[in-house]
């Protein structure tokens, strides 16, 4: 069997485009994009994606990818991968701004560490939530799900010098709201609970001055606040399923 120098080109060239879009969002997307992953690591699982998924793609026009129109295709797969990675990482952000909204009422705000996700310092609450969303993530079988999108974006939008439109990115600014309004739906029953306990502390201090209200009252809403999120962690495996699948589904939108 005989390959003509013009058929490996080809096959060369469609792996390229597909890299680009698949790579560019397993840089962003959640479990795939975590910071404590190596990046040769990444790198390889981009690449044995791509690899499943070129066969699959539908004909690729033939740009020359140092021309002009070429790395405006690349430009165009690097902003569809980034986006599809974004949305899907909303779902993770949303339990780090709970968190973080949980461990300043909690009292924990000063106590920091590092998030794998994001590379940044982050409430040690917002790290724990991180850690059970992307466990939680694992057992929703979400990265299997992120590869099969990977999949259909080329069926649904091609490779070609037509992308995503400003009223894409347009709806994807305003999906950043429903982050915020799953936050609030996470943390809104352990802060409110907090905020009452806080003010019966206030309470006890005004009816009693001569107590110590930083050494009874911290170590009590810190047991109280640690009881409140085992109490809460039941609702927040339907809490992730239905913003993944809102996020799927914006994705689904967006490459329409």
């Amino acid at each position: 069997m005989e390959l003509a120098i013009e058929q490996i080109l080809g096959w060369t060239a469609s792996y390229l485009w597909v890299l680009v879009r698949v790579g560019a969002m397993l840089m962003v997307a959640p479990i795939f994009g975590s910071q404590s992953l190596p990046v040769r690591i990444r790198l390889l699982i981009a690449l044995a994606v791509s690899l499943v998924i070129t066969p699959m793609v539908p004909e690729i026009p033939a740009v020359d990818p140092l021309s002009i129109a070429g790395v405006t295709m690349i430009v165009q797969q690097v902003l569809i991968g980034v986006a599809m990675g974004f949305i899907l990482n909303l779902v993770i952000s949303a339990f780090v701004v709970a968190g973080e909204s949980i461990a300043m009422s909690m009292g924990l705000g000063f106590a920091q560490t590092v998030d794998p996700q994001n590379g940044v310092s982050v409430p040690l609450i917002s790290q724990f939530l991180t850690i059970v969303v992307t466990l939680l993530m694992v057992a929703l079988n979400v990265p299997a799900m992120i590869v099969k999108m990977l999949a259909d974006s080329f069926t649904i939008l091609p490779v070609s010098p037509v992308g995503l439109t400003p009223e894409d990115f347009r709806a994807i600014a305003w999906f950043g709201q429903q982050m915020y309004i799953n936050a609030v739906l996470v943390a809104l029953p352990v802060v409110t609970t907090l905020l009452m306990v806080n003010l019966a502390m206030g309470v006890i201090t005004r009816a009693a001055p001569q107590m110590n209200i930083f050494s009874v009252g911290f170590p009590a809403t810190l047991m109280i606040g640690f009881f409140l999120l085992f109490l809460a962690a039941p609702l927040w495996f339907p809490n992730v399923e239905q913003f993944v699948h809102q996020s799927f589904v914006l994705i689904t939108e967006i490459l329409r």
